[in-house]
C-alpha cells in the first residue's frame, strides 16, 4: 500500500500553545484586535492559500491512456495491428478494436459521472470565517493618524484567505479554519472526531498548555484545521494555514498512487495466464503445420488467427459491463461508486475495517442514564439535572442540550412554580457550574453540576431515597467506583448536588458552592447506530469479519462493539502496535477485533498486515484521519458527510448513513464477480480445448483443420454469444460467502474440463474424416463446415454448465437475456452452411446424417462436461 508518514504537529504550534496569550500575540506578529487589510494582504502573499493539498485533476487523455494501459488492452490491440497488416482481415480487427474502445469509453463515462457527483458532495459546512480586520475611522482621517487609530471590526472572508495572525471568532457550527491558539472562550467544546475518531467533544480553553498532554491533539488551548465547534464561543489567533497545518501535512501524506486492488491483481494474472498459454500454443500450431503442409505463409496465417482466437477479447467488456451494471444498482440504493473495479472487491472482501465515531455511532451526544449513587435509576437526578440545563443562561453545550432533550420534564415538573434567583456560571477552574431557583415562595435550592472529583470535593453529605447521610472516606470510595464504571462502559459522567439556601439570600457565588448533598450521576454517550447490529449480523451471516479501527479510547470502543452485538476477540492499542514488527502484527490482526487509539498511519498499517495474511479488505471511514486506510484497502467506503479528503480517498460514498447498504454492495460484487468468472471460465477450457483439437487435426490432417476466417468467423460468433452474461441469475448459495481470484483453480479448471470438448471434437474429426470421406484437400470445405457447426454449437452451450456450480436447465437457469443470445448463435451456427454466405466463408452443405451425429454429439458433451464439473467442485472446490 502506500506509505503513509505519520504527520508530526508544528514546533511553532507546541511553543504557543505554553505562552500566555499576549505572548503568543507577540511571536505570531499579531495585534489583539486583527490585522490590517494591508498586512493580511500582504502575509496572504507570504504564506500563501489557506487550503490543503488535493489530487491533481487528471487531463481526459491521461485518464483514458490509463484505463487502456493494462496487459489485455495492449495484447489486444497487439492482435488489432496483426490483423490489419498481416490477415489484412479489417472486420475482425475492427471488431477486436471496438471491444477495446467500448471498454475504455464505459469505465470512463461510468466513473466520471461518479465523480461528478461526488463533486458535488464537496462542501464545506461553513466557507467563510469571521475574523477581525483594524480599519480607520474614516479617509478623512487618513492624514496624520498614527497607524494604530483604527476601529476593528469583524469581517467575514472566505477561509482561503485567513493568514497566521488573523483574530477569529468562533461559534457553534464553526469550521475551525486553521490551526489556532485560543485567546478566550466560554463553554467552548470542539469536536475533533474527524481527526482523531475522538466522539465525545473536547473541552477547550486558554490555559496554558504545558505541552505534556497525552496527545498532542489534545492541548486544552489548541485547536486543529478539519474539527468544528459543537458549543460555545472563542476568539483566538491562527497560527498556522493550509499545508502548514496537522490536517494539511495529513492530507499531504495521503495524495498519491492508490495500491493495486485484489480485482486488478487477479484480471492481471489472468491475462498473463493467457499470454504464456499463447507463447506455448501459437508458435506450436505454426510449427506443426508448417512441416505437415508445407506452406510456410498459410500456417503463419493459421497460426495468427488461433491467435485471435485464443484471446479472450471479451474480457474488458464483459467486465465493465458487469461493473456497470453493479454501480447502477448501486446507485439506486444511494450509493455513487467512484471506482468500478471497486464493486467487485466489495465481493471479494472478507474483512471490513470500520472507523467507529459516526460511522458505528450517530456521532451525537446522548443522556443515556441517570443514577443514585447506588447506580439504580433515579428520576429525582434527571429531574435536578434539566433544572440546572434549563436555567443557565449560558450557552449550552451538548451535554445540556443532551438533558434538555428530556421535553416531557417541563410539564411533569411544572416549571411555572419555579423562578430563578442567581447562577454561578461554569469555569474551567472549577470544572461546574450552579443555578439557584425558587420553588412556590418556598426556600431556594441550589442545584450544581459538573466533573466528579470536583462535585465529590464540595459535598459533605449524600443522598439515597429519603435518607440522607454523611459522605465518609468508604462513601466515597463507593461513588468513585460507580463513576469508575460508569466510565469504563464508555459514558462520559456528570455528577450531581443540591443545597437548600435560605430565601432571604439575593445573590451567590463561588463560595456558596459548599456543603453540598450529591444525589447521583447523569451519563452521555455517543450511541450506536440504529443499522449498525443488522448490518454487521448481515455481514457475518456472509462471512465477512469486521473489526473496528478508531483513534478513540478501547473502553469506549469495546462499550459500542458490545451494543451492535460484535464480539471483542482481543484488543490491540496503538502505542503496542508501534512496537510490533511486520510480521508480528500480521499475526495478530487477526485474533483481534478492536484496534484502539490509532494514528492515521497505524490504521494503513493494520490493513497492509490484513493484506499480508491474504485478506481482501475493506475500510469504512469518515474523517481526515482515515483517508490513509481508506485508500490502502482495497475498497474504501465513506459517506456524503465525510470531510473533502476522505471522500476524495474513497471509492464507495453512501449518501445515507445506512450500513446495511453495506450488505447490498457485498451482494452487487459477489455477483458482479460471478458474472466476470463465467465467462473467464469458459472462455479459458473452451480455448484450452480447442487448442488441443487443433493441434491433433494439425498433425493428422493433410489440410488445415478450419480456415482462417472460419476461425475468426467461429470467434466472433461465440463472443456475440457471450454478450448476455452480464444479465445471467446467480445462484443464491454463491452468494454467501466472499469470493475472491484464484487463477491456480482457473488454470486447473482449463486443464481438466478444458480437454472433455476435446473428445467430442476428435469424435467429429472422426466422422466427417472416415464417415463423410472428408479425407482430401478436395473434400477439406466439408470437414471444416463439420467442425465449425459442432464446434459453435458445443462452444455456446457449455455456458449453461460452467454458469452454475449446480445441474443445469433443472436446478439452475440462466437468465432470458442468455438463453436467447445461446439460441440465436446456435441457429446462425447451423445456418451458415447453407447461407448466402457459405461460399465466401469457405462451407459446403452438410449430408443429412450429420445432423444426426450432432443430435447425439452435443447432449452427449453436454452430459459429460457437467459430470466433470460436479467431480472438480467436489475435489477442488468452486470460485
Amino acid at each position: 500500500g502506500p506509505s503513509v508518514q505519520a504527520p508530526r504537529l508544528s514546533t511553532l504550534l507546541l511553543d504557543v500553545a505554553k505562552l500566555d496569550p499576549a505572548a503568543t500575540l507577540e511571536r505570531l506578529e499579531a495585534h489583539g484586535d486583527g490585522l490590517t487589510p494591508e498586512d493580511a494582504e500582504a502575509r496572504l502573499e507570504t504564506y500563501g492559500r489557506n487550503s490543503i493539498a488535493r489530487e491533481a485533476k487528471k487531463s481526459v487523455t491521461r485518464q483514458l491512456a490509463e484505463r487502456l494501459v493494462n496487459p489485455l488492452n495492449v495484447m489486444l490491440l497487439v492482435l488489432v495491428i496483426l490483423n490489419i497488416f498481416v490477415l489484412y482481415d479489417f472486420e475482425s480487427a475492427g471488431v477486436v478494436g471496438m471491444m477495446v474502445v467500448l471498454s475504455v469509453t464505459l469505465s470512463y463515462v461510468q466513473e466520471y459521472r461518479s465523480d461528478r457527483a461526488a463533486e458535488k458532495l464537496r462542501a464545506m459546512v461553513s466557507t467563510t470565517a469571521t475574523v477581525m480586520r483594524r480599519t480607520l475611522e474614516d479617509e478623512a482621517q487618513l492624514e496624520g493618524s498614527p497607524r494604530d487609530a483604527r476601529k476593528s471590526q469583524r469581517v467575514e472572508v472566505p477561509i482561503e484567505e485567513v493568514v497566521p495572525g488573523d483574530i477569529i471568532w468562533l461559534s457553534a457550527g464553526d469550521i475551525i479554519p486553521a490551526d489556532i491558539r485560543i485567546l478566550a472562550a466560554r463553554d467552548l467544546f470542539i469536536n475533533q472526531a474527524a481527526l482523531t475518531g475522538e466522539s465525545l467533544p473536547l473541552e477547550k480553553f486558554p490555559a496554558l498548555g504545558d505541552g505534556k498532554s497525552a496527545s498532542a491533539l489534545d492541548l486544552a488551548d489548541i485547536c486543529f484545521m478539519g474539527s468544528h465547534v459543537t458549543s460555545g464561543t472563542a476568539r483566538a489567533v491562527v497560527v498556522l494555514t493550509g499545508a502548514q497545518t496537522y490536517f494539511g501535512t495529513l492530507a499531504k501524506s495521503i495524495l498519491g498512487r492508490r495500491a493495486r486492488t485484489s480485482f486488478e491483481k487477479g484480471i492481471n494474472r489472468f491475462t498473463w495466464l493467457m499470454i504464456k498459454f499463447m507463447l506455448v500454443m501459437v508458435p506450436l500450431v505454426f510449427l506443426i503445420n508448417g512441416f505437415t503442409k508445407h506452406n510456410w505463409m498459410e500456417a503463419f496465417i493459421f497460426a495468427m488467427a488461433v491467435a485471435v482466437g485464443l484471446t479472450p477479447e471479451m474480457l474488458p467488456m464483459i467486465v465493465t459491463v458487469n461493473l456497470s451494471k453493479g454501480a447502477l444498482a448501486m446507485s439506486r440504493k444511494k450509493v455513487i461508486v467512484k471506482r468500478l473495479n471497486s464493486i467487485q472487491n466489495f465481493g471479494a472482501m472478507d474483512v471490513l475495517c470500520t472507523d467507529k465515531t459516526g460511522t458505528l455511532t450517530q456521532d451525537k451526544v446522548i443522556m443515556k442514564r441517570h443514577v443514585d449513587l447506588k447506580g439504580e435509576d433515579c428520576d429525582e437526578v434527571l429531574q435536578y439535572a434539566y433544572l440546572n440545563s434549563y436555567y443557565q443562561s449560558g450557552l449550552k453545550n451538548l451535554l445540556d442540550i443532551a438533558v434538555l432533550e428530556h421535553a416531557e420534564l417541563r410539564r411533569d415538573l411544572h416549571l411555572e412554580t419555579y423562578a430563578k434567583i442567581d447562577e454561578i456560571p461554569f469555569d474551567f477552574s472549577r470544572r461546574r457550574m450552579s443555578v439557584v431557583v425558587e420553588k412556590a415562595h418556598a426556600q431556594h435550592i441550589l442545584i450544581c453540576k459538573g466533573a466528579v472529583e470536583e462535585i465529590m470535593n464540595i459535598c459533605t453529605r449524600g443522598e439515597l431515597g429519603d435518607a440522607v447521610f454523611a459522605l465518609d472516606d468508604t462513601h466515597r470510595a463507593e461513588i468513585a467506583k460507580l463513576a469508575e464504571d460508569l466510565n469504563e462502559d464508555g459514558f462520559r459522567v456528570v455528577a450531581v448536588a443540591h443545597k437548600e439556601m435560605p430565601p432571604d439570600q439575593a445573590a451567590y457565588g463561588v463560595k456558596d458552592e459548599c456543603d453540598l448533598t450529591m444525589i447521583g450521576f447523569i451519563a452521555f454517550l455517543d450511541p450506536p447506530k440504529e443499522s449498525a447490529r443488522l448490518a454487521i449480523a448481515a455481514l457475518a451471516k456472509y462471512g465477512v469479519a469486521v473489526k473496528v479501527l478508531t483513534g478513540d479510547g478501547d473502553i469506549v470502543t469495546r462499550k459500542i462493539c458490545r451494543e451492535v452485538n460484535l464480539p471483542v476477540e482481543g484488543t490491540l492499542l496503538g502505542s503496542a502496535i508501534e512496537n510490533l514488527t511486520d510480521q508480528e502484527l500480521a499475526e495478530q490482526v487477526d485474533r483481534t477485533t478492536v484496534f484502539a487509539k490509532l494514528s492515521p498511519a497505524q490504521k494503513a498499517r493494520v490493513i497492509a498486515a490484513f493484506h499480508r495474511n491474504g485478506h481482501v479488505v475493506g475500510f469504512l471511514g469518515d474523517g481526515i484521519n482515515d483517508g490513509p486506510a481508506l485508500k490502502a484497502a482495497d475498497v474504501g467506503v465513506s459517506v456524503d458527510t465525510a470531510v473533502d479528503i476522505a471522500k476524495e480517498s474513497a471509492d464507495i460514498i453512501l449518501l445515507e448513513k445506512n450500513l446495511l447498504v453495506l450488505e447490498e454492495g457485498v451482494l452487487e460484487g459477489r455477483k458482479v464477480f460471478g458474472n466476470i468468472t463465467k465467462y473467464i471460465k469458459m472462455g479459458a477450457s473452451s480455448n484450452f480445448g480447442n487448442m488441443f483439437s487443433v493441434l491433433g487435426a494439425s498433425a493428422w490432417l493433410p489440410f488445415l483443420p478450419m480456415a482462417p476466417i472460419q476461425v475468426l468467423t467461429n470467434n466472433l460468433l461465440y463472443d456475440f454469444s457471450q454478450t448476455a452474461i452480464p444479465t445471467d441469475n446467480i445462484d443464491e448459495d454463491y452468494l454467501t460467502r466472499p469470493r475472491q481470484w484464484n487463477i491456480r483453480d482457473i488454470a486447473k479448471f482449463m486443464v481438466i474440463l478444458g480437454p472433455v470438448s476435446s473428445i467430442f471434437d476428435y469424435l467429429t474429426y472422426v466422422l466427417m474424416y472416415f464417415g463423410f470421406g472428408a479425407d482430401t484437400p478436395a473434400h477439406a470445405a466439408l470437414f471444416q463446415t463439420g467442425w465449425f457447426v459442432e464446434s459453435i454449437l458445443t462452444q455456446t452451450l457449455i455456458i449453461h454448465v460452467i454458469r452454475t456450480a449446480k445441474i443445469p436447465f433443472l436446478q439452475s437457469r440462466a437468465s432470458i437475456a442468455l438463453m436467447f443470445t445461446s439460441l440465436i448463435i446456435c441457429a446462425v451456427g447451423a445456418w451458415l452452411p447453407s447461407s448466402p454466405f457459405a461460399h465466401a466463408l469457405g462451407f459446403t452443405e452438410l449430408p443429412g446424417l450429420y445432423w444426426l451425429a450432432a443430435a447425439a454429439i452435443v447432449p452427449a458433451y453436454l452430459l459429460l462436461a457437467n459430470a466433470v464439473k460436479l467431480w472438480f467442485i467436489r475435489k477442488f472446490g468452486w470460485n
